[in-house]
């Protein structure tokens, strides 16, 4: 009978640190080692726990003792955003958010719950006893975290883990999905030694990603860059980074106030919320630094008004502001399902008809969602000598001034491609449709 040989898969950044010698004594067998890359290896896991929980998904079972910690990394491996696990009258569920949306992935039976409930608890170093009020806490692993938020309900504690990656190996200004042209725009903006870089989106369109890309870049040795985060998401080499701590005063515009006195060269804001952070944010950027935030609008056009509104004087925006940018990030296609649709698509909200375009069926790899994966959409407007003389007229019509890409024309050019669907774009169109 001949020798079983066994191939083991072992990440590259751990190859050679273990010789198969070790593990043959251990195994009794012979051992070849293989070293996978970090996209192959998640590649692998999702697979695996994919097919594991479609085999139970949507049924109620009884708890093992490692469910708990096989449910964060099947999270983990299949890009979840956050898991929540929700007890009500008659059942408990724990859902999965994945591209943007919550998958219901498992039953567990109301006497179980408890149970759960305190192991998260003692997992994030939580208190056990505590029900009544919220409670906040954090569970560390070697590649990522997991910030815990626990909320007494009227049947029980709903608690949020919220996944947060430690590691940007793969965090490039090319990974953002812009265009060629869209990048080039980007990165001549970023390349100016002093003024304001603006993100703007709703919750969950990708900003903090494209703040964290450009820090990357911008890493240097000859840099000093500060951050202030709330929270702070990726932990990165090189970079001073602060959490925000409202309860004790350590807000934006105290940190900025700081921040200055630091001689820094580059500054994160997590996000612009107030007339006080813009003004130290404009500030800053006079005094010869690089500012980089985030601001909530719907549009590029929509944060030079939204600027104006906060009480920051046109010529002051038209001095600083480098580049203003509105992203979204919309639901790709299932490349294993979607179908051609035998339909005619709709002629609405003044868009054309669609000769052809796909509909989304369901299937395992997507988690019968008909979706997998998430494309970014970006609008860039560069501050040019133009929008510097509409800025300083304070012109209340700039959207309709000037030649831009806007964010529902790229929305509706990925339906024309198959890459999404009407439905997914939908929100995008009509809100521009709002803002005319």
């Amino acid at each position: 009978m001949e020798d079983k040989i066994i191939t083991l898969y072992i990440k590259e950044s751990n190859y050679g640190t273990v010789s198969p010698e070790e593990i043959e004594l251990l195994l009794g067998t012979e051992v070849v080692l293989e070293p996978w890359g970090n996209d192959a290896i998640n590649k692998a896991l999702s697979q695996y726990y994919r097919s594991e929980g479609n085999k139970v998904a949507g049924t109620e079972f009884k708890l093992g003792n490692d469910f708990l910690e096989n449910l964060i990394w099947e999270a983990k491996s299949n890009s979840s955003s956050d898991i929540h696990f929700e007890i009500f009258r008659d059942a408990a569920r724990i859902r999965f958010r994945i591209d943007g949306k919550l998958i219901e992935r498992y039953k567990v039976k109301i006497e179980d719950y408890p149970e759960l409930v305190n192991k998260i608890k003692i997992k994030s170093n939580l208190n056990i006893s505590e029900k009544r009020l919220p409670q906040d806490g954090r569970i560390n692993y070697n590649d990522f975290d997991i910030r815990v938020s626990i909320l007494p309900t009227l049947h029980g504690e709903k608690i949020v883990m919220r996944i947060l990656g430690k590691d940007t190996s793969d965090l490039s200004i090319e990974m953002l999905g812009m265009s060629e042209d869209e990048k080039n725009t980007y990165l001549q903006a970023v390349d100016a030694t002093k003024g304001i870089i603006l993100i703007s989106g709703p919750t969950g369109s990708g900003k903090t990603t494209t703040l964290y890309a450009t820090l990357k870049l911008l890493n240097k040795m000859t840099t000093n860059i500060l951050t202030i985060e709330d929270p702070i998401e990726y932990t990165m080499e090189g970079i001073n980074q602060v959490q925000l701590k409202e309860e004790i005063g350590l807000t934006f515009a105290s940190a900025l106030k700081t921040f200055l006195r630091q001689d820094p060269d580059i500054i994160m804001l997590g996000e612009i919320r107030d007339e006080q952070t813009a003004q130290m944010a404009i500030r800053a950027s006079l005094t010869g630094h690089l500012v980089l935030s985030t601001i909530h609008t719907n549009s590029a056009v929509g944060t030079l008004s939204r600027l104006m509104d906060m009480g920051i004087p046109p010529f002051l925006i038209a001095e600083t502001l480098r580049i203003s940018v509105a992203q979204r990030l919309v639901r790709k296609l299932c490349n294993h399902c979607k179908k051609l649709s035998q339909e005619k698509g709709n002629s609405i909200l003044g868009y054309e008809d669609l000769p052809e375009h796909y509909i989304p069926i369901g299937c395992n790899e997507c988690y019968h969602t008909g979706y997998k994966g998430r494309v970014a959409i970006y609008e860039l407007i560069p501050v040019d000598q133009k929008i510097i003389d509409l800025i300083k007229t304070g012109n209340s019509n700039m959207a309709n001034e000037l030649n831009y890409k806007k964010l529902s024309e790229k929305a509706f050019d990925l339906v024309k491609k198959g890459i999404t669907t009407f439905e997914e774009v939908y929100p995008i169109l009509i809100e521009d449709k709002n803002n005319v």
